[in-house]
Parts: structure tokens; C-alpha cells; sequence
């Protein structure tokens, strides 16, 4: 993994993004905003699986209102999602957001934009300059996407620094995830402003996890990218879920266990498959991050088991359970689950 790309750190509420701070996971309610107690309930449960920064649509003025009675019963930094109209803005900074996310694809009016940005600057509110493919003005057929995209949210951040402010951040999202990474490896070198990351639209798991982890995954690879949202046609919690496997995977941040299982093969001798998923499910509600290993056979069994720590190496009817390098004890293979679950309870607690 090359070198992290140097951002300026910009405080949404009580979380920095942005200046060598861990990558932040972020969410988007998919209530209407306007229905105070079910947007909350949701937050709440974003919340409890490691949500650290939640949007909100606002797309009318009863919307932009209902954010101060949402602020009172979440704990987390909320943002509100402008688009068409910059008064909607207005209105929700003053109902005590703590973020925005304008769209120059549909607010381009320089003199909205400016009452937009000295509001924002006498409260310190940060602003997310949200390019999207879908909602790009019309632009002529010489100009690539990429640079069109680029263009369209450089334009913005000049205007934000003519008012001498500078709390921005970017985002510069498609569907398509080559014209994503090209998208954000162009912008990462010609600002420092930090960079919010996502591939949008991204479509129903399995699909949209795997397109969102190639895109977002390849540019934190890169050292690029300070907050991630994983957009996905599933309630938020997975989106979530996903984004910390995402960082998982890179050995970006430490969220909750992590399963090393091994895939089955003609040498494997017990279910492997069946145990690994019974265990998945049981670290659903393990928070400590913990690296468990469910491994079948004598090839990579015993390292991968040894590594870990807690595993199980699993053979024809008996496994033996290991902890922090260490064989505990060898188990018959009906009491694989509960033995493995037993150290793994020990462990987290």
C-alpha cells in the first residue's frame, strides 16, 4: 500500500476527516427524513454496527425542519443532502446540521452558492462538494467524463476559496468504477481538500459490494480517500458492514472480528462450509476484533489456525482448537461449533 495521501482535516461535528485520521464510514438514512421517529430508529441501528457520520435527504423545507428534533436523539455527526434548491441549505444549518452536501450538478448559481458558503463559514460547516455522473450538466461530446467531472467540482472548490473557506470536502462518484478511480486519481493531485469515496449506484449485493470494493478498495490502496460510503440497494446496516470489511481487508482500521475460513476442497473431511457459517453468524454480535479461523485440512489448517487467534483446524472427526498459536485441545467433530465458540467467548469478554 503506497503512502497516504496528505488531506486537510475538516471537523464534521465531533468526527475529523481528513489529515491522517482513521477512514471514517459513513451512511445514508433510507427513511423519509420527515418521519422523525423512523429516520431515528434507523440511525440508531447505523449507529450500533459502527456507522460514524449519517446523511440525510432534505429535499423540501418540512424535511430541512425535522433535522433539529432528529439531532436530539442521535449521537452521531448528520449531514443534509441538498440538491435544486440552496435555500434548503440555509434552512438546514440553521436546524443544526452539521454538514452539507451540495450538488453543482444543480445548484450552479454562483450568488446562491456564496449566501450558501458565508452561512456555512460564520458556523464552521463544513461542505462536501458531491459530484455525480447521473446528475452532470450537459457538456460537449469533445470533453471526457472524467475531466468533466473534475472540472465541474475544481470550478466549486475556487469559488469556496474566493470566500476565503475551506472547509471542503469532495466527492467524485459513478457507476462505472474505472471512470470512479480515474475520476479520483486526477483530483487527489491537484487539491488536498480530503475525499469522500464511493462508487454510486452501486446495485444489490453481492454485485454492489464487489463493484464497491474493487473501486473504493483499489484508490485506499493507493493511499487516496478519507471517508467512505458503500451505496447499496439493501437497508444501510449492510452498507456499513461493508465498508468496514473494506477496511478490513487492507488493514486500514480494526472493526469487530475477522473470519478466516478456508474454501472447501476434496481433502476436507468435516462441513466446513456449514461451520464457518454458523460461526459468521455468531460474531454478528462480537465486538471485540478478534481474528477466528475455521481452516479444513492439513495443508494451510494449522498455520492459518496458529495465526489467528482463536481457530479450529478441522479433520475427519476430530479438530483441534487452537488460541493465540497454542493447541488447546482436540474436540470430536459434534462439538467443533460450541468448543470453537466457547474460546471465542472467552477471548471477547
Amino acid at each position: 500500500m503506497k503512502n497516504r495521501r496528505f488531506s486537510i482535516p475538516v471537523r464534521i461535528g465531533k468526527v475529523i476527516v481528513g489529515g491522517g485520521a482513521p477512514i471514517s464510514v459513513q451512511s445514508m438514512t433510507k427513511t423519509d427524513t420527515r418521519n422523525v421517529s423512523a429516520t431515528i430508529r434507523q440511525i440508531k441501528k447505523l449507529e450500533s454496527c459502527g456507522c460514524e457520520i449519517i446523511r440525510v435527504a432534505v429535499p423540501d423545507s418540512e424535511a430541512a425542519e425535522a433535522i433539529s428534533r432528529i439531532k436530539k436523539g442521535v449521537s452521531i455527526p448528520l449531514i443534509a443532502d441538498i440538491h435544486f434548491d440552496y435555500r434548503l441549505a440555509l434552512q438546514a444549518m440553521k436546524r443544526g446540521a452539521d454538514g452539507l452536501r451540495l450538488n453543482p450538478g444543480n445548484i450552479r448559481d454562483p450568488e446562491q452558492i456564496k449566501k450558501v458558503v458565508k452561512a456555512a463559514k460564520e458556523r464552521q460547516i463544513p461542505i462536501r462538494i458531491g459530484v455525480n455522473f447521473g446528475s452532470l450538466p450537459a457538456r460537449k461530446k469533445t470533453v471526457t467524463t472524467v475531466s468533466y467531472m473534475v472540472n465541474l467540482a475544481m470550478e466549486q472548490v475556487r469559488l469556496l476559496e474566493s470566500m476565503d473557506f475551506n472547509f471542503i470536502k469532495i466527492g467524485l462518484k459513478a457507476f462505472d468504477v474505472p471512470t470512479t478511480i480515474a475520476a479520483y486519481r486526477s483530483i487527489a493531485r491537484k487539491t488536498q481538500y480530503p475525499l469522500h469515496l464511493g462508487i454510486t449506484e452501486a446495485g444489490l449485493p453481492p454485485a454492489g459490494i464487489i463493484r464497491s470494493a474493487v473501486g473504493i478498495g483499489i484508490l485506499l490502496n493507493e493511499g487516496i480517500g478519507d471517508t467512505i460510503r458503500v451505496s447499496l440497494t439493501t437497508p444501510p446496516e449492510e452498507e456499513v458492514c461493508a465498508a468496514y470489511e473494506i477496511l478490513k481487508s487492507l488493514d486500514l482500521r480494526r472493526h469487530g472480528p475477522v473470519l478466516v475460513s478456508c474454501p472447501s476442497c476434496g481433502r476436507t473431511e468435516a462441513d466446513i462450509i456449514g461451520l464457518a457459517r454458523q460461526v459468521d453468524k455468531y460474531l454478528e454480535k462480537v465486538d471485540k476484533p478478534l481474528k477466528v479461523a475455521v481452516m479444513g485440512c492439513i495443508v494451510n489448517g494449522p498455520g492459518e489456525a496458529r495465526d489467528a487467534d482463536v481457530g479450529i483446524a478441522c479433520g475427519k472427526g476430530r479438530g483441534a482448537i487452537f488460541r493465540k498459536g497454542r493447541v488447546l485441545r482436540s474436540v470430536d467433530e459434534a462439538d467443533f461449533y460450541q468448543a470453537l465458540v466457547g474460546e471465542i467467548r472467552r477471548l471477547a469478554n
